[in-house]
């Protein structure tokens, strides 16, 4: 999907954001395996090609879940049933994915 105004983030912020040195957002670079632009010399990298690239790689992936962002996910979950979205409003799960509602 592409955007209109994709976001855009550093190194730095990459490698933090999925728990992963530097040293291997350059690597990407260097293989060309996610898009970016150059801006007065700094690399600005596209966070969707930075999040599929991410996805492909197993190592990549699992560094994510435990040092990046991933780690903070069961967190975000909601528990308080006040707050979750009531069952008869959310629209059931299409059947064709093997998934019943």
């Amino acid at each position: 999907m592409e955007t209109n105004n994709p976001i855009r983030i550093s190194i730095s912020e990459a490698a933090r954001l999925f728990g992963v040195d530097a040293k291997t957002i350059r690597r990407a670079i260097k293989a060309q395996e996610v898009r970016y632009i150059v801006v007065r010399g700094r690399y600005r990298l596209n966070l969707e090609s930075l999040i599929k690239w991410s996805q492909k790689k197993v190592t990549v992936r699992n560094k994510s879940e435990k040092y990046g962002l991933g780690q903070y996910v069961e967190k975000w979950k909601i528990n308080n049933k006040l707050y979750s979205p009531n069952p008869s409003s959310v629209p059931p799960k299409p059947e064709k994915w093997g998934i019943s509602g």
